[in-house]
Formats: structure tokens, sequence, C-alpha cells
């Protein structure tokens, strides 16, 4: 068969659906075999977090990038992990291993040399040792704590040699491990933001204390404020809209849209009135410790553009407008 047929002849689909197999029978296994030695793994990394390990995770090869994801993982949900080079830590890195850590291996195999030549060491210090790998009689399942089982009928490549199927196996093993963790420890959407506070997902995980503006940047006037002196704060602040505050409480709030419906029920005599007469009495309010999606949610289904931040007295502590949401997404 020529190359371009073998080309021709590649499914991209046959090649996911085998993934997709191998989850599948992972997930069964979860729920049957699997289900009391994945119980004891999560329990190791909860005790050793309570005395202040951290989770190793090392593999080589395609199973080392993996093990980095999972490492990531757990960091950003709670779990304190890192990565370690199973090479590298032969030569001087296998300093970075504490007494009370958890180790967890990934070797489809569970006979990777590099990997074999840590145990010595994970055992001398009393670290608890997770693997995953394809194979429970193998060196490294027998030698472990707790030993995960990732075996797939066979590999989506082709030739059932590159590391594809059992590869996702193990990714999403480690998915399932650090989200089992989370859940136990009561970890928050909270807890979350203060680990991602940068980027779109910073953002949408932000309190609002942290985007609204405060300070002098809060447009104020006084109930007996004229309106030519209420249009020029609201101009200067440029966030559309007023607080009407007394000893610092919030009285009420003008908006563009409230002053331009003032002006065509009122015409010229709307610059007669005092910000008391023409302020909405009863604003929507949010608290600085809201998070930001729930105040975007909040503008989008009252139609507006700005919220007043006030704390349990009513007391103003800042505003958050439409534009401090920007790439922020309701959760």
């Amino acid at each position: 068969m020529s190359s371009h047929k073998q080309k021709d002849a590649f499914q991209p689909a046959a090649l996911v659906r085998t993934e997709a197999a191998a989850l599948e029978v992972l997930a069964a296994r979860l729920e049957g075999s699997m289900a009391a030695p994945f119980a004891r793994a999560v329990e190791m990394i909860l005790r050793c977090g309570e005395l202040n390990g951290r989770v190793v995770v090392t593999g080589m090869g395609k199973s080392g990038i993996i093990a980095q994801k999972i490492a990531a993982t757990l960091s950003s949900t709670g779990s304190p992990a890192l990565f370690l080079h199973p090479a590298e830590a032969v030569h001087g890195d296998l300093g970075v291993l504490m007494p009370g850590d958890v180790v967890i291996a990934l070797s489809a195999s569970g006979e990777t040399e590099e990997i074999l030549r840590l145990l010595a060491t994970v055992k001398r210090k009393g670290d608890a040792l997770v693997s995953f790998s394809c194979n429970l009689l193998s060196t490294l399942a027998q030698s472990s704590d707790v030993a995960l089982d990732c075996s797939v009928e066979r590999e989506a490549c082709g030739l059932n040699l590159a590391p594809t199927a059992s590869t996702t196996a193990m990714l999403a093993l480690g998915d399932a491990l650090a989200v089992a963790v989370s859940l136990r420890k009561g970890f928050r959407a909270e807890d979350f933001a203060e680990l991602h506070p940068g980027g779109k997902l910073g953002k949408q995980l932000a309190k609002v204390r942290e985007l609204m503006h405060s300070g002098e940047d809060i447009p104020a006037v006084t109930p007996f404020t004229p309106m030519a002196d209420v249009i020029f704060e609201m101009s200067s602040k440029k966030l559309g809209i007023t607080t009407v505050q007394e000893d610092g409480r919030l009285c009420g709030v003008i908006s563009d849209g409230d002053l331009r419906r003032l002006l065509e029920r009122e015409g010229g005599a709307a610059l007669s009135k005092t910000a008391g007469e023409a302020m909405n009495p009863h604003p929507r309010t949010i608290a600085s410790s809201e998070l930001a999606a729930r105040a975007l949610a909040i503008l989008e289904e009252r139609k507006i553009t700005s919220l007043v931040v006030v704390d349990a007295d009513g007391k103003v502590e800042g505003i958050v407008h439409l534009h401090d949401l920007w790439g922020v997404e309701l959760i």
C-alpha cells in the first residue's frame, strides 16, 4: 500500500473512540476493583497535607509530561505538589523529598529504570508511594503502598506502541485524584481564586473589592447638592453615576439614565432640584466580598452599568462598573 493510501486510511474518530473506551474502562474500574485503592490514595494525600507535606509526582518521557500536569492540577486545587524528573533526581534532586511527602510515580510498564532507582530513597525516607501503571505485577506496583491500574486494551496508535490511550487514562486518573482531594478539603471558589489571580480566570473569580473604584474615585454628593453640581460630579468621575450620601451612608444614586429621564420629564426645571429630590432611593447594591461574576450577573439582570458597594451598615465602600468586569464570565 502506498504512503498516500496509508494516510487516507487514518481515521481520527476511531483513535478518539479508542481513547474514550479506555476512559470508560477506567471509570468502571474506579467504581469496582479500584474504588478502595483510590480512596486510600486520597486519604494519604489528605494526611500528607495535614502534616504540611507535599505531593511529589514523577515520571519519564510521555508519562513525565502527564506527571507535570497532575502536579499542576493538584497545586491549583489546594494540594501543594511538584514534579520531580527521575533522571535528574538521581543526580541530586532527590534532596527535594522530605519525610511525610507522598510520591506519585507514573510508569506504563512499571519497570522504568529511572523510576525504580528512586524506590530505595522513597522507602528510606518513609514517604508514601502511589503508582499509576498498566501492570499491577510490575516492580513499581508491587513496591507501592497503593497501586492504581491504568491498563488499556490497546493504545490508540495504529502500531499499538506510542503511549496514547494509556497516558489519557493516567491524566484522567490524576484529575480524579486531585478533584477528590479538593472536595474532601472543602476547597471553595474563593480558595481557587486566591491561587489564580492572573488572566481571565483570575478576574472571573476575583472579589468585588479587588475591582471596584474606591476612595476619591467614588462620585459622591449630599441630598442637598444642587443638580448643576451633581452633573459636574458625574462628569468628572466618569462612571455614569453618583452616590448620594449622608455621613458616609448611602441615601440613593443618580445615574445617567435617571438624569435623562428627569430632564425629559421636568425640562429646564430639573436643574432647580437637589440630589435628594432626583435620586433613586432604593438602588441595587453589592457587598465587597461578593465574586465579580455575581456583580456581572446583577448588572446584566438589571440592565444597569454600575453597582454601589456598601458594607453591612450601608456605608459606601466603592463602585463597580461594567467596564471593570470585562473578561468576567458568569458562573
